[in-house]
């Protein structure tokens, strides 16, 4: 299966909301950043039955807690061995890319230095989305961030534990993995890997057990140098071919027109699960899911995506 590289981010003051309907940017050869064809690889199962060595700690991917059953496909390391990109089924893949099925992710972003927002009683949860999902019965995957499933533990947990949904990776700091990125913080290039796997850590803390091992970079940032530092952490980073436009958004109409304007078959759409960032969410969400049912589509996951 191969994957190409798209990025989007729209930010306000201090707060990133991942999804900016411009065209991203990468900073290394877009060549590079492409996942190679070819069947998806299986994922490590649960997480290490013992402790990782103090030399070569255990691959983030391996600090997921896959749902029992089918363990959740990752795909093959893209050229030189590049951390994989997965943005929507290809369009040139078969039967599997005519079905109708496509995959809502919500980003629940919060940043390492929030905390004192939330503590002034600035929400970044949005459960009101999550109890939607749920009366609708829409399977989605959730890119949480570590400090997230920290400042909510009980919601991390509820949502990682319940079959309709999977957690994946948004990193533990939501810093950039590259700059420019839209304002954001950056994580230095020694530090990129232990963000991801203190992220897996938070989920497991909290008791999430459906945590796949999928990454999605902070506003959707990242260049060839990040792709070649994750590589070892075995993950398959996740992007989205469908921008929502809901971070900061006002006009929940605006925001469904959007999303039910850019899906196609195989479709892979960004949506936020952050009430501050994106308060309309939710009511876009009403109307898109039932449009997109009339319209004969299914939603799944993205490890169902994925799967093809």
């Amino acid at each position: 299966m191969t994957a190409a590289v798209v990025l989007g981010a729209t930010f306000g003051s201090g707060l990133l909301g991942c999804g900016n309907p411009e065209r991203p940017r990468t900073d290394g050869p877009r060549a590079a950043a492409h996942a190679t064809s070819g069947p998806p690889s299986t994922a490590p199962s649960g997480p290490p039955s013992t402790a990782p060595s103090a030399t070569r700690p255990a691959p983030a991917g391996a600090l997921a807690s896959p749902p029992a059953g089918r363990k959740p496909p990752t795909m093959a390391p893209g050229p030189a061995g590049l951390t994989p990109v997965f943005e929507r089924v290809p369009r040139t893949g078969g039967a599997a890319a005519g079905e109708k099925v496509v995959a809502l992710t919500f980003d629940a972003d919060m940043t390492a230095d929030q905390g004192p927002r939330a503590a002034s009683g600035e929400r970044f949860d949005h459960p009101e989305l999550i109890a939607l999902l749920r009366r609708l019965k829409v399977p989605s995957t959730i890119f949480m961030t570590g400090r997230w499933a920290q400042e909510y533990p009980a919601q991390a947990r509820s949502i990682g534990t319940d079959p309709l949904f999977e957690i994946a990776n948004h990193s533990y700091r939501h810093y950039a993995f590259t700059s420019p990125c839209y304002g954001l913080p950056v994580v230095g290039k020694a530090d990129m890997r232990e963000d991801v796997r203190r992220a897996f850590a938070a989920f497991r803390a909290a008791g999430a057990r459906n945590v796949v091992p999928y990454f999605r970079f902070p506003g959707g940032c990242y260049d060839e140098a990040a792709l070649r530092t994750l590589a070892s952490e075995k993950v398959t980073a996740v992007q989205w071919d469908v921008v929502s436009g809901d971070a900061f958004a006002k006009d929940a109409d605006a925001v469904a027109e959007q999303v039910l304007a850019g899906v196609t078959p195989g479709s892979l759409v960004v949506m936020h699960c952050t009430r501050s960032a994106a308060p309309v969410t939710d009511e876009a969400v009403k109307r898109v899911v039932p449009e997109l049912r009339a319209r004969g589509y299914r939603f799944v996951k993205v490890s169902e995506l994925m799967r093809g």
